[in-house]
């Protein structure tokens, strides 16, 4: 069952009113449940500065995952054989090991630990972790889901392909739920992009985000 967060006390901006290319859209505010939720509602997603001052970026263009794109290899196939995928079992081990180790993880602080636990807790972030034979947390990812949209917000391995394997079970879920979902993945890496990853103007991920927004969420 979800809760739905608060009214947000902040008046958001509109990204599509950006320049074009712009990512920073704002600077402030907070890591409020309702703020942080809001913000995704509008396309806009938070990380730190530099600086240590929040803002809150729209990339341009987006990354996203088009379900009917995804690329599985004949190896991945085997991995997702060996492994075992779990949804929603280890939300937190898998946001903190997303940051473990890693530079571009070090945003994923204790305060943005805090909030997206919280929205685990309300129903709308969720973690798919991937296990070793033995038992081991070997990868996974998190994200918010938000009607048809599925925010992904990182994913980490630990063993070759585990990363992998939790994208193309997310991929699964959503597929299987059906309607125009959209898989955000903000920025296209080499590595999404080997899986199927594209980038599209940022006005067309804002006008295909409003579609998703009508869908029922598919996670439980």
């Amino acid at each position: 069952m979800r809760t739905s967060p608060a009214a947000s006390g902040w008046n958001l901006p509109d990204p599509g009113d950006a320049e074009p290319g712009q990512e920073i859209i704002a600077v402030g505010a907070d890591l409020d449940v309702s703020t942080v939720f809001a913000a995704y509602r509008v396309g806009l997603f938070p990380m730190h500065l530099e600086t240590g001052e929040l803002a809150w970026w729209s990339p341009d263009p987006r990354g996203v995952l088009p379900l009917d794109r995804l690329r599985v290899t004949r190896s991945l196939r085997r991995s997702m054989r060996r492994f075992e995928v779990t949804v929603d079992a280890a939300f937190v081990d898998v946001m903190r090991s997303c940051g473990d180790g890693r530079r571009d993880g070090a945003w994923i602080t204790d305060d943005f630990v805090a909030t997206y636990s919280a929205l685990h807790t309300m129903g709308w972030a969720h973690s798919i972790e991937v296990w070793s034979p033995d038992g081991d947390l070997a990868g996974g990812l998190y994200g918010l889901e938000i009607g048809g949209l599925f925010a992904g917000e990182s994913m980490f391995h630990r063993q070759r392909d585990a990363s992998k394997v939790a994208l193309a079970a997310l991929v699964g879920i959503l597929e299987a739920a059906g309607g125009d979902r959209v898989l955000d993945v903000q920025w296209s890496t080499d590595h999404l992009a080997s899986m199927g990853a594209v980038e599209i103007p940022r006005l067309e991920y804002l006008a295909r985000l409003r579609s998703a927004l009508a869908l029922d969420p598919c996670f439980s």
